[in-house]
């Protein structure tokens, strides 16, 4: 991990900013708490939340390093995945059982290229019921594991890029460029109901957050060896300072 992605050492005071490459069923809490015990300290926040189902790039930052978060939160975003065509259901993912079957045979890589183009541009989006915004102090998810459906706000969201990239029937792989607070399960529900056979998210990866890209990021567990061998590099130092 070169300077770049670690700007000190000082975790708790200064703090430093951890770019993390999120695995597969980990909640951005789940990384939240593991930096925090890794590091052993309490202030850390994150520059947007990833679900479960989604991999790739989180920005994580420590100490007086939180303050930055803003600047980190604003930055476009830029995700890879893959969706699957006549399903639908309630998450709009595949965290929850399929509520809808349609046949999809007859749509056209090129009516979904068409369709995903009708979505650049700035426009207002319905945060998924299925999703941790807040609603009377509870995230939404919490209320639609009840059953329950309540009353959100629009929020407006702007679509740089929405490219098919790959239709292999019924499965479309696609990249989006998008703005903060933008959910692509949402993106890609609303696309197989203009498709008129509805669509699911079976895959996401945030590739890129600004200019940061996840290729430079770490997984928790390369997180963790890095800092066992600083540890013991500053552990040698302090041997050899204490022998001087």
């Amino acid at each position: 991990m070169n300077e770049s992605y670690v700007q000190s050492y000082d975790y708790s005071g200064e703090g430093v900013v951890l770019f993390i490459d999120k695995s597969l069923d980990w909640t951005s809490f789940d990384v939240v708490k593991k930096v925090r015990a890794l590091f052993d300290v309490r202030k850390v926040g994150h520059a947007g939340t990833l679900d479960p189902q989604a991999t790739g790039l989180m920005i994580v930052c420590t100490g007086k390093k939180t303050k930055s978060i803003e600047q980190f939160v604003g930055l476009e975003k830029e995700y890879t995945g893959s969706c699957e065509m006549g399903v639908r259901t309630p998450s709009f993912d595949m965290e929850t059982a399929v509520s809808e079957l349609k046949d999809s045979s007859t749509v056209t890589k090129q009516q979904i290229e068409d369709v995903a183009k009708s979505f650049f541009g700035k426009q207002l989006q319905l945060p998924p019921m299925y999703s941790a915004v807040k609603y009377g102090g509870k995230p939404l998810y919490q209320y639609a594991r009840s059953g329950k459906t309540v009353e959100r706000t629009e929020r407006e969201i702007d679509v740089t890029k929405f490219e098919i990239l790959k239709v292999h029937a019924p499965y479309v792989d696609f990249c989006i460029v998008c703005s903060k607070g933008t959910y692509i399960r949402s993106l890609v529900d609303e696309m197989g109901i203009r498709l008129g056979c509805g669509a699911t998210l079976t895959s996401l990866r945030r590739t890129r957050i600004g200019e940061y890209t996840v290729a430079k990021a770490k997984t928790i567990e390369q997180l963790i060896k890095w800092r066992n061998t600083h540890f013991k590099q500053e552990q040698r130092e302090h041997e050899a300072c204490s022998i001087h």
